[in-house]
């Protein structure tokens, strides 16, 4: 089942926090993750780059981390800039990811493609997952049990309820990338 991009907030059986994000496009599959000071990038892949031109949101941050390494921020698009910064300048978490998705909203494409985001915050030990549709907007936050994960994805399962979450038996940041692209629940989607 194709569900399109995905977000996740989780807590292994260790009491670490991950959010994470995968990335997968029908329509643009040709792009890649670039790695930069606290931060994650996905950009066309050499040879794509005016791709850009075709559709304006298949390049952006993915991931940013901010309050000194205590919170991180995963999303398909623009928003994840927005939220990190509101954040760092001391805006919660949740009127973060409120503002960047009434700001932006979904994304005006041929599938009004959902902005969808999740964020864990170390200090609190807490998440949250958002999604904004053409139809509406939630903005949740996740209760981080150890050893579980919880995503939101654009198509199909784009809505944030319980039934969306599955065991988390991950140890490193390695694991969880591993996890998130082939394994549990995400080895179907």
């Amino acid at each position: 089942m194709y569900i399109g991009r995905i977000v996740s907030v989780g807590r292994t059986a260790e009491g670490r926090l991950c959010a994470a994000y995968r990335v997968s496009s029908r329509s643009f599959p040709n792009r890649t993750a670039v790695l930069g000071d606290k931060k994650v990038s996905i950009v066309p892949k050499p040879g794509h780059e005016g791709d850009v031109f075709k559709n304006p949101y298949i390049a952006y941050n993915c991931v940013r981390i901010v309050r000194q390494g205590d919170v991180a921020i995963a999303t398909n698009g623009s928003q994840t800039d927005v939220i990190a910064e509101k954040n760092d300048e001391g805006m919660p978490i949740r009127e973060a990811l409120v503002l960047a998705s009434l700001m932006l909203d979904y994304e005006k494409d041929a599938y009004n493609t959902p902005r969808i985001s999740a964020v864990v915050d170390k200090q609190a030990g807490a998440g949250w997952l958002a999604i904004v549709r053409h139809d509406g907007l939630e903005v949740q936050r996740i209760p981080l049990e150890f050893g579980r994960i919880w995503y939101v994805a654009t198509y199909e399962e784009n809505s944030i309820n319980a039934a969306q979450c599955d065991d988390f038996p991950v140890s490193t940041a390695r694991e969880a990338c591993d996890y998130i692209l082939s394994q549990g629940v995400f080895a179907q989607r």
